[in-house]
């Protein structure tokens, strides 16, 4: 007597996946936060450099203008990662 092959087992799982419809993906930053958070990257660069400037140490530009710049490039970093994309319904 042959054994017949046997047949592939649908199950209620794989067939309520295929009847879902595809929700789109919502992700946590949008383009305008990445624009902010590289536009940040930027100031805190800029600051860095500012503060290896001449080879004077008590510059003004290196111990109040580089420092404020730096914190300035950090706060706008924290407003991009902080900052809620606009709902566009």
């Amino acid at each position: 007597m042959a054994q017949q092959p046997a047949k592939p087992v649908t199950t209620f799982r794989t067939a309520a996946k295929t009847a879902q419809p595809e929700t789109p993906v919502n992700f946590i930053f949008n383009k305008d936060n990445y624009k902010l958070f590289i536009i940040a990257i930027a100031i805190v660069a800029l600051g860095f450099v500012l503060m290896a400037g001449t080879t004077d140490i008590y510059s003004t530009t290196k111990i109040v203008i580089a420092p404020v710049v730096v914190l300035a490039g950090f706060g706008v970093g924290f407003y991009a990662i902080l900052r809620k994309p606009s709902a566009k319904a």
